[in-house]
């Protein structure tokens, strides 16, 4: 009787853990039914084709007049008045200092005298050496007598070439001691101040030019290069310009547009950059010479690459990675080369070929294997791009909200919430107890059955005492 109840209650165990094993087999076919094959996603697909993808890059630079000029002393004297404010604007030939004229005005006067007396005795000169030649003819002078008349005609223009030399460089020294602007621009402090006695390189002043100015820039050889293949069909000042002047406050940066005016025929050899220089009109003075500022190249490009938005990238095992679409519009990702970021374009050195379909919408929910229903796409790579920032944004607004009024719905209700989830979980614990339980008597039955029927054994053998 004994034995007969046990291996009851034995079965009874391993067919109960048999039917829970059931159960939860029954539920996989289930669930993998109702899932079935995910239907087609709708996303925008872009079929590749070598095309020209405009480079949006800036160079840094520092901005520099090419017309700044040092006003220097050119004759020595006591520097007599200044006649312009520090920071003035000043035109071109106006006078801004006088260096003792009156000195100068006296050389001038000494040297036109001298010429006069020169020009005199060269009349006189050419006068006798004409009347000797005359009386030659008769045979009234010696040969000896007209060669020292023409000599000394001659001595005398010489003497007249000299005395005009002499009043040019008088009336120079005169010019240079009145200083003028060479150039229009504005003007810095004054080097010396009047009274002084100054001489030839004495420095005065400096005139800054702000309207043009200059920037000189270094760009890297490939750029040059694509640069240079454009030049072949347009001027090289036809290549517009843009410069970014930024505030230290962290206000907007200033902006100014200009053209291209030299690029460099030699690549540096120690920086791999060729030298270039453009101009930019600055009639407001918005920004200074050695001001340190961005400047970009309108027009640069790639010529015949292969690109794709940037937002078509993703991170794979092997890298950056592409979903392309094969046959069957499926996606499969496909590891690619990249190069150059040319604003919202990715160009694309290896890994795709002319004439596939490139998931170009945003492939972050996307898996390998996933079908797709190809969408056009318009090839306006930044309107998809800040039409996915828009999404993720809403997305992000759309899951804040839920959170918060949960937070709020939760705050008065907090112990009893507690409670309700310690008994959930007591609950699950204990069916989970159970089923365990029951699995492990229904894997250990096989192993406790011979230990069963010994004790049968032992106990018809008692009986039989």
């Amino acid at each position: 009787m004994k034995t007969t109840i046990y291996r009851g209650r034995l079965w009874a165990a391993l067919a109960a853990a048999l039917l829970l094993v059931g159960c939860g087999q029954e539920e996989d076919p289930s669930a993998g039914q109702a899932g079935g094959q995910p239907p087609a996603k709708a996303i925008e697909v872009a079929e590749l084709a070598y095309q020209d993808i405009p480079l949006d890059k800036s160079y840094p630079s520092k901005l520099m007049s090419e017309q700044e000029v040092t006003l220097v002393a050119r004759v020595t004297g006591v520097l007599e008045e200044r006649k312009f404010e520090p920071g003035d604007q000043v035109e071109q030939g106006e006078s801004l200092y006088t260096i003792e004229p009156d000195l100068y005005e006296a050389t001038v006067a000494q040297r036109e005298a001298d010429l006069a007396s020169a020009q005199a005795e060269l009349s006189r000169a050419e006068r006798d050496a004409n009347r000797f030649q005359q009386l030659a003819a008769q045979n009234s002078v010696s040969r000896q007598q007209v060669d020292q008349a023409l000599a000394d005609a001659r001595v005398a223009r010489a003497s007249v070439a000299q005395a005009e030399a002499a009043l040019k460089s008088a009336q120079l020294d005169l010019d240079y001691a009145e200083v003028t602007a060479p150039v229009s621009g504005v003007i810095g402090l004054s080097e010396v101040n009047v009274g002084n006695l100054v001489s030839p390189n004495t420095e005065l002043a400096t005139i800054t030019p702000l309207d043009p100015l200059e920037v000189r820039f270094q760009m890297p050889q490939n750029d040059a290069f694509e640069l240079r293949r454009q030049l072949k069909d347009m001027s090289i000042e036809d290549i517009g310009a843009s410069l970014e002047a930024f505030s230290s406050r962290g206000d907007e940066p200033t902006v100014l547009s200009g053209h291209l005016d030299f690029l460099g025929s030699r690549v540096d050899p120690e920086t791999s950059t060729v030298q270039a220089e453009a101009t930019f009109a600055n009639p407001d003075g918005a920004v200074l010479p050695g001001q340190y500022v961005r400047v970009k190249i309108e027009g640069l490009a790639r010529f015949g690459v292969l690109a794709v938005p940037e937002l078509a990238l993703t991170q794979g095992l092997m890298g950056p990675q592409v979903y392309v679409l094969d046959e069957d519009n499926v996606a499969r990702a496909r590891p690619v080369q990249l190069g150059e970021l040319a604003g919202a374009w990715q160009i694309i050195l290896d890994g795709v070929e002319p004439g596939e379909r490139v998931v170009v919408g945003d492939p972050g929910s996307l898996k390998p294997g996933t079908p797709i229903d190809p969408q056009p796409f318009d090839g306006d790579a930044e309107a998809l791009m800040q039409e996915a920032r828009y999404e993720k944004q809403e997305q992000g607004a759309g899951q804040a909200a839920p959170d918060q009024a949960e937070q709020g719905a939760a705050a008065p209700q907090g112990e009893p919430a507690a409670e309700q989830t310690g008994q959930g979980d007591a609950e699950s614990g204990g069916q989970g107890e159970d089923a365990a339980s029951a699995t492990q008597a229904a894997q250990q039955a096989p192993m406790n059955a011979p230990q069963g029927d010994q004790e049968a054994e032992e106990a018809r053998g008692e009986g039989n005492e």
